[in-house]
Parts: C-alpha cells; sequence; structure tokens
C-alpha cells in the first residue's frame, strides 16, 4: 500500500463518520447506517493493511462505537442517553477544549524533592531569562526535553516552573493529541501553539507541556496521512517559536519515557535535554518526608525506610506510603471499630513499612535505568 493511498483511507474514514454523525443528528437514520458502515469499513481496511500500526487500537474502537450506533439505529439494542449530551444520538469527537488543561498550577518548587541538578538546568533555561531577558542576547532555550523513567518527577518538575515564573500552563497528552483528535490534529496543533503565543503575549510568559512526547514525535516506519501532517505541523511550530526574530516568552517541555524512540530531527529541536533519574538516597528521604507528614507514626526511622527503597521511583514510593495508610485502617474497620466516629487507627510503625516494601518490588529494574543513562550520554544537553 502506498504512502498516497493510506493517506486517502484514512481521509475517506474520517469523512464518512463526520458524514454518518452529521446525518445522525438530522434523523437521517438510513444514510446514517450507510455512512457509519462506510467509515468502519475503511478503518478496518486500514487496520488490516498496516497491522503494526499504533493508531490500530484507536481505529479498531472507533469501528466497534459505529458499530454499536449502527445497532441503536437499527433498534436492535436500546439507546443509552446521556443527559449531557447537547445532541441525541451524536457521536462526538473529543474536542479541542476536552483535551487541553489551560491552567495556572499550584506547584513550588519544595513540591519536588531532590533533583537538584534539574531545577539548575531548568532555572537557567527558563526562570532566569523569564526575569531579566535582556540578559540574554543571544537568545535562550525554548525546547526542553525531561526524559527517564515514569513516576520520578517530570510532570511536577514542568508544573514547578510554570509556577515559578508565573506563566500561563497548556497541558496536552500526546497520544490524545494522535487518538481523540483524529482528523483535526493537525489544525489543533496549531490551534495549541497560536493560543499558547497569545497567552505568552498576555500573561508574559506561556509553557507548552506535552505528555508522552514520543507518542507524537517517535520514529515511525509505517505511517498514514493524518501523523506524517501532524509532525509537520509540531516541526513547524517548534521552528516558529525558535526563530531568533522573535522573542515571545513561550517555551514547550516535552516528557517521555521512551527517548529512543524520538526521531533525530526533533531531538535537536529541543536544546534542553534534561534527564529526570531515578531518586538517590536523600531524595527518597525527603519524598518520604513529603508524604508521610500527614501521618501519625511510632518508631519510624525514615532513613532506615530510604535505604530499603533504592531503585524506587518516586510515585512507587507514594505508592508504599498509601499502602502503609491503608494497612493500619483497613484493621480498623476490620475490627468493627470504625463504626465509632472518634476511633482512630493506630499508629504507623516501622514493621507496617517493612511488611508493604517486602510486598512491593519498584517499577524500575536496573536494565531500563542502564537503557536511560546509555541514552544520556550520547544525547543530553544540560
Amino acid at each position: 500500500m502506498t504512502f498516497t493511498a493510506a493517506h486517502e483511507l484514512e481521509a475517506a474514514a474520517i469523512k464518512y463518520a463526520k458524514e454518518a454523525t452529521r446525518l445522525d443528528q438530522q434523523g437521517a437514520k438510513g444514510l446514517a447506517i450507510t455512512y457509519y458502515q462506510k467509515a468502519i469499513d475503511a478503518f478496518l481496511k486500514l487496520v488490516n493493511l498496516y497491522p503494526n500500526y499504533e493508531l490500530n487500537r484507536i481505529y479498531i474502537q472507533r469501528a466497534m462505537m459505529y458499530q454499536e450506533r449502527i445497532k441503536v439505529l437499527r433498534g436492535e439494542v436500546s439507546e443509552v442517553v446521556n443527559e449531557k449530551s447537547e445532541e441525541k444520538g451524536e457521536v462526538k469527537q473529543a474536542s479541542y477544549e476536552d483535551l487541553l488543561l489551560i491552567e495556572k498550577p499550584n506547584v513550588k518548587w519544595e513540591d519536588v524533592a531532590g533533583l537538584e541538578e534539574v531545577k539548575k538546568a531548568i532555572r537557567e533555561s527558563i526562570v532566569y531569562p523569564s526575569k531579566r531577558p535582556d540578559l540574554f542576547p543571544l537568545g535562550f532555550p525554548r525546547g526542553i526535553l525531561l526524559y527517564g523513567p515514569p513516576g520520578c518527577g517530570k510532570t511536577l518538575i514542568a508544573a514547578a516552573v510554570a509556577t515559578e515564573i508565573d506563566a500561563a500552563f497548556f497541558s496536552v497528552d500526546a497520544a490524545s493529541i494522535m487518538s481523540k483528535w483524529l482528523g483535526e490534529a493537525e489544525k489543533n496543533v496549531a490551534k495549541l501553539f497560536k493560543s499558547a503565543r497569545e497567552a505568552a503575549i498576555k500573561h508574559g510568559s506561556a509553557i507548552v507541556f506535552i505528555d508522552e512526547i514520543d507518542s507524537l514525535l517517535g520514529v515511525r516506519y509505517n505511517e498514514v496521512g493524518g501523523e506524517v501532517r501532524v509532525r509537520n505541523q509540531f516541526l513547524k511550530e517548534m521552528d516558529g517559536i525558535m526563530d531568533k526574530g522573535k522573542n515571545w516568552p513561550l517555551y514547550v517541555i516535552g516528557a517521555t519515557n521512551k527517548p529512543w524512540t524520538l526521531d533525530w530531527g526533533f531531538i535537536r529541536r529541543f536544546q534542553k535535554r534534561i534527564y529526570v533519574p531515578v531518586p538517590d538516597y536523600e531524595t527518597r528521604l525527603k519524598i518520604y518526608e513529603l508524604y508521610t507528614k500527614k501521618l501519625v507514626m511510632e518508631g519510624v526511622d525514615l532513613r532506615e525506610i530510604a535505604r530499603m527503597s533504592e531503585g524506587y521511583s518516586g510515585s512507587d514510593i507514594r505508592d508504599v506510603c498509601q499502602a502503609v495508610q491503608l494497612r493500619v485502617v483497613s484493621e480498623l474497620f476490620e475490627s468493627g471499630k470504625y463504626l465509632d466516629k472518634n476511633a482512630k487507627p493506630r499508629p504507623i510503625t516501622m514493621e507496617d513499612f517493612k511488611q508493604i516494601i517486602s510486598q512491593r518490588k519498584p517499577s524500575i529494574t536496573q536494565d531500563m535505568i542502564k537503557a536511560y543513562e546509555l541514552w544520556a550520554e550520547s544525547f543530553k544537553a544540560l
């Protein structure tokens, strides 16, 4: 199957789906069924011709959704009406606004335990230029890539820097761009950056945070037209914000757990490439202190607990603390004492932590860490 044929097939599927939805809303059941079926056939043909394509799961979900709608229109099953739906029978696609989080985060640097080298690189790249742009006649980095194992604080860092410079914060998941913006992704990427530029001018600075950026900018061996156009649009937007003739206080922060899948053309557009590693001993201790400050404990040595947790990510440590909390609360419920509104769980002990840690292994392996360190040796840019 040629690139052009793939492009045309994808476009046809989206066109049929939109037409089916329009006819459905107008009450033209027969025609709506015809176009829903055409969309199903086109999506399934695309899946069969490209069995390893990353978006196949999304296409199959769409086909199943349209098949269910056909059953409703034929009277084979009853319709479940969502009271919040504006249109009866509408098969809605997630809108630009549905998938974009625009907010002022309430995360401070002190909420990010450890990672001092990472914080320093972020301050140099974003905080200092935002506060004194006049000191940077040669410009400053606009693209920052945070990479490393999952659960180690990449999202938290992006939110904290947005708070630090009081920036408008645009947060979007790259996988959602490719799946839920199906057929609208290229246009919405352009809209995202246009909104961010306007916010940067209005608020003084703006950050576009794109999680799982490998879903959008990774190397692909079998691409269909829509994916290529979205990637090219993103490339165009990245080049636009780095234009030396423009001085928008707009930054793009990408986060990925799989940096080795990124296309080199995009890697080089992130002038800062910062490794966010598994927390070391001191960082683990700070994370434990952060998560246990509201817990009632007795005889717990957090230093020893931190030593026992080598290789655990920040989210692993949070899960340990939650599990310990659940352990003592469960005892209260199982004893029946919870019926007394004044009853409280017993204090958490060292033994509780030891038991939980023995049952919960780290989510990151040494092989994974070696892979990140190897990639960092070749591509890091602090």
